[in-house]
């Protein structure tokens, strides 16, 4: 038998605002710049920093470091209410998302 590939959904998407409930960042709030079903991370804008060490180009030139995102598991990322600047639950409500409530502190 074939195996079909599964579209996996998630709570979040491109251009959501999100914040962090766990980790290094905890409590850190940006803007998803890319998400990554199969895998189930995100890359969020300002979370995850990494260090990547660039070796030079061309012979004389310098190499340098370079800091960038680097990707985040969506399980510990939870969407911001936009009208209320407060992370919340959503449920799905013919397909659209509806905030719930907010989160405990």
């Amino acid at each position: 038998m074939e195996k079909r590939n599964k579209v996996i959904k998630l709570h979040i998407k491109k251009g959501d605002t999100v914040k962090v409930l766990s980790g290094d960042d905890k409590g850190k709030v940006g803007q998803v710049l890319k998400v990554f079903p199969k895998t189930r991370k995100a890359i969020v804008e300002g979370v995850n920093i990494i260090k990547k060490r660039q070796k030079p180009m061309e012979r004389g030139a310098k190499g340098q470091i370079i800091e960038r995102e680097a990707p985040i598991y969506v399980c510990k990322l939870m969407l911001v209410n936009p009208a209320t600047g407060v992370a919340s639950r959503i449920r799905r409500v013919n397909g659209e998302r509806v905030f719930v409530k907010a989160a405990k502190k």
